[in-house]
């Protein structure tokens, strides 16, 4: 029987000899909004935000052997994980989250002469299981399309080399000035060239950044040299 493990921020549990059950791995994220109640009418309306909420992912973890040591450099090298970070783990091998510690580590108590302590291991995760092949840039010289495999609209990253218009999926982006490359953030909405702001030198039509949809989006690069799309395909 496989032994399962994750490993967080590029922290791999093995390496403290923590292993995991997946049974609180599979759960979906609760949709974001609210319930108004009218007068005079049955039921409830509710206010959907566009958005879904964050979801907690907890880990059932066991340390496999000499305890104190391992779930001492465990707690010291995962406090220092400051933020969100990349978690994965051996049930989707195909996925990440993107997740923040939440910070205690209680172990349960156990007979004495047992050799497991087990314990729950909880993430504070965003809501999207980020696919591993939404990582890979496809890379345009000339105009075409991409297919979104998932039902979720993909926000990429984008960069650009040269200046003129560059529309995916019928929303336009028009970038005036560059001297190198630009990158596009399409979730941040910001443009920036290394750690340089360059939303100056972008037009957008409608206030509008790009997005991926299901299925497939034509990409035109008009005058651009070159557009690299890394699209960032999610699920649920």
């Amino acid at each position: 029987m496989a032994i399962e493990y994750f490993v967080f921020g590029g922290q791999d549990s093995r390496n403290y000899s923590i292993y995991i059950s997946g049974s609180g791995v599979f759960g979906a994220p609760e949709r974001d909004g609210s319930k108004v109640s009218i007068p005079g009418r049955n039921g409830e309306m509710f206010l959907d935000n566009g958005r879904y909420k964050n979801i907690e992912i907890k880990y059932p973890a066991f340390i496999k052997d000499n305890f104190a040591n391992n779930i001492k450099g465990f707690r010291n090298k995962i406090a220092a994980q400051k933020g969100y970070q990349r978690l994965e783990d051996s049930y989707h091998t195909d996925e990440f989250r993107i997740a923040r510690y939440k910070g205690a580590v209680k172990t349960k108590p156990v007979l004495r002469g047992l050799d497991k302590q087990t314990f729950d291991i909880i993430f504070d995760c965003k809501p999207q299981r980020f696919l591993k092949t939404g990582e890979t840039a496809v890379e345009y010289t000339a105009s075409g399309t991409i297919t979104n495999p998932t039902e979720m609209t993909a926000l990429p990253l984008i960069r650009v080399i040269g200046t003129g218009t560059l529309t995916i999926g019928g929303v336009a982006i028009t970038i005036t000035t560059n001297t190198d490359y630009i990158d596009i953030d399409c979730e941040t909405q910001e443009a920036y060239y290394g750690s340089t702001n360059m939303n100056s030198c972008i037009q957008l039509t409608n206030g509008l950044f790009p997005s991926l949809a299901a299925g497939s989006n034509t990409v035109d690069i008009g005058t651009l040299t070159k557009a690299t799309i890394t699209p960032r395909w999610w699920i649920l």
